[in-house]
């Protein structure tokens, strides 16, 4: 699929005026899951343009939802959600509709990747050749700090610095650094949007409610109940007494011990263990088979 084809009118460049478009797509409606399967599968047989609007449009809210939590790190918002856009795009062409997932639940780590490799890239200060502990920290850090009120940099005492870096498995050091990096690119939730000062539009105003939608809580739910069927069908390839020591060591809320469990079995406990982390195996290669 083109990656501007069949999006005619959702203009990124930087005349747009953000607000307006920010507006704009929520005219269009989120389909029904009946309705999104079976445009994806028509979709997956014949690459129809119209379907693809369609599914793309439907989604378009997402994209932004996900651009909103990005909006600190000093880079225009219309960039990101252009490529958010075009991580989308990416995701309906790799969908598969008939693994049981729903098209949202896939594509947010699309349009999540396509995000943070376009942040990565505009930053001179965070190269591409950086570890994935630098990468962890680089995302993570403001989460973190938000999460602990850590609003003035005096509150970012030697323990909280240690606490942080023990956590995203990084120096002190590098957290020191990154926390200095980020402060300069900090932007305000109330700037305002584009031309949008008549108006009094800010980027505030357009930031949905973190907590799971309706939409997104169906699909929690329906990837918990793919998953938990998976698993049930996988659990066939085991022996019966594989499937008991794997419930009774894994799958109850108090793990039975090795040692109790040879003694039930009159086996050693490393044999337990072995059954244990063999049983494992076999299902996670027989869910790989059934996907």
């Amino acid at each position: 699929m083109n990656e501007r084809d069949g999006l005619v009118g959702l203009d990124f460049s930087p005349d747009c005026n953000l607000a307006r478009y920010l507006r704009s797509i929520k005219k269009f409606p989120i389909l029904s899951p009946q309705e999104e399967y079976e445009l994806a599968v028509l979709y997956q047989q014949t690459h129809d343009q119209k379907i693809a609007y369609k599914l793309i449009t439907s989604h378009l809210k997402l994209v932004v939802k996900v651009v909103s939590h990005y909006k600190g790190y000093g880079l225009p918002i219309s960039e990101m959600i252009s490529e958010g856009t075009l991580g989308l795009m990416s995701a309906l062409d790799k969908f598969e509709p008939q693994k049981g997932f729903r098209f949202s639940t896939y594509a947010l780590w699309w349009i999540k990747a396509a995000v943070q490799k376009h942040i990565i890239n505009s930053w001179s200060l965070v190269k591409l050749g950086t570890t994935a502990a630098q990468k962890k920290l680089f995302f993570n850090l403001r989460k973190i700090k938000n999460k602990l009120n850590l609003i003035d940099d005096r509150d970012m005492t030697e323990p909280v610095l240690h606490d942080i870096a023990r956590s995203l498995e990084v120096s002190v050091q590098d957290v020191k650094e990154m926390n200095t990096r980020m402060q300069s690119h900090d932007g305000s939730l109330n700037t305002l949007l584009g031309d949008s000062s008549d108006t009094g539009a800010e980027w505030l105003d357009f930031i949905s409610d973190s907590r799971p939608n309706q939409e997104e809580s169906l699909a929690q739910i329906e990837t918990f109940h793919y998953r938990k069927k998976l698993f049930n069908e996988a659990l066939h390839v085991l022996t019966p007494r594989e499937k008991e020591i794997l419930f009774k060591r894994r799958l109850t809320d108090k793990a039975v011990t090795l040692e109790d469990l040879s003694k039930s079995y009159h086996i050693s406990k490393e044999r337990i263990r072995q059954i244990e982390l063999n049983s494992i195996k076999k299902i996670s290669r027989a869910v790989g088979a059934l996907q």
